[in-house]
């Protein structure tokens, strides 16, 4: 073999193995990204039931009811709600009308099952994507919350 031949060989095979290497990055970036929607993106952009994914939203008035094993309650971002389903104990500062943050997956029910609920951690902290969705949905009053 000549020796042009032999770096085009080379570099054809580098270029594949990079090729590779990017593609199984990348893929086990998808598996490990975790987005965050409100309730009102995630009624528009509806994503795939499989998909894990976060929502945040305050819990609306009213709708917390106890399960066996946990809870059922409602989040709301003043536009659209989605009802949650969590199996476990609720964090000691969860409350109705608090700002919530929920992770799981939407079932083809349209119920999001959560496997994890984080809730704020004092009077003045909202998670930063559940203020911002509230802003947009104009259910923030700046005056109320820092």
């Amino acid at each position: 073999m000549k020796p042009k031949h032999r770096r085009l060989t080379m570099l054809a095979a580098s270029a594949i193995a990079l090729a590779v290497a990017a593609f199984l990055v990348l893929r086990a970036l998808d598996t490990s990204l975790v987005f965050f929607f409100s309730p009102t993106m995630l009624v528009e952009q509806k994503p795939a039931p499989a998909k894990n994914i976060r929502i945040g939203g305050l819990v609306e008035t009213g709708s917390v009811k106890k399960i066996e094993g946990g809870a059922e309650f409602v989040i709301g971002d003043g536009r659209h709600q989605v009802a949650v389903r969590y199996r476990g104990v609720l964090p000691d500062l969860f409350r109705e009308g608090q700002g919530v943050v929920c992770e799981g997956n939407l079932g083809a029910d349209g119920v999001f099952t959560a496997r994890e609920v984080l809730a704020k951690h004092d009077e003045n902290y909202m998670p930063p994507e559940v203020a911002d969705a509230l802003k947009k949905a104009g259910r923030w009053k700046e005056n109320e919350r820092k």
